[in-house]
């Protein structure tokens, strides 16, 4: 049987999409299925009392400074160059996250993960104004407008509120999250647990 990862993900995670990017060689050497669940960050934070690493780590000396050596650590290990800091961050992603919800009801959530991940990350722009989400999806060959118009359905609204509270219900508290069946993993550095965890599933 193929087995199922569960990738629980907010574009507003740097290390959700450097996961994004060495998932594809994860899925080749396992045979296993990532499933990409969107989830809106700001809304786990707020169940589980959490705060971004720039926040928490802000006032712990050489913290931060060693969480940017492990980023450039990863980076050179798979051989990533498409990464690029966004100068807007943080970003507000509650509309480009409930077009993500909007993209897995209807079978478009692959085309529209790559989309925007790159729009954040590798051609970075400040992807919480309606004009620049439109703009960006259109040059990824999406219809931006449909987009932003399908994010205020109501159905769309409560499936990312669904997804994020099942999320937490589960144990989650940050992204980027892995569920192996029941077992949880935290950070991209953890993705050579979750292979591990396929090959004994």
């Amino acid at each position: 049987m193929t087995t199922t990862v569960e990738f629980h993900f907010d574009f507003g995670s740097p290390n959700a999409y450097l996961s994004h990017l060495v998932i594809p060689a994860i899925q080749r050497r396992t045979g296993a299925t990532f499933r990409y669940v969107p989830v809106l960050l700001g809304g786990v934070f707020k169940a589980t009392n959490n705060r971004s690493p720039g926040e928490a780590f802000a006032g712990i000396r050489g913290k931060l400074e060693y969480e940017r050596l492990e980023t450039e650590r990863f980076l050179r290990r798979h051989g990533i160059t498409n990464y690029s800091r966004n100068p807007f961050f943080p970003v507000n992603t509650l509309r480009i996250m409930r077009g993500a919800a909007a993209a897995e009801l209807d079978g478009m959530l692959a085309p529209y993960v790559d989309a925007v991940f790159h729009h954040m990350w590798a051609a970075p722009k400040k992807m919480s104004e309606p004009e620049i989400i439109r703009a960006a999806l259109n040059e990824s060959g999406l219809d931006g407008a449909a987009t932003l118009a399908r994010i205020e359905d109501p159905a769309v609204k409560q499936r990312l509120i669904d997804n994020t509270e099942n999320s937490v219900a589960r144990g989650a508290f940050g992204s980027p999250i892995f569920f192996v069946g029941a077992e949880m993993w935290f950070g991209k550095d953890r993705l050579r647990d979750v292979e591990e965890a396929i090959a004994g599933a």
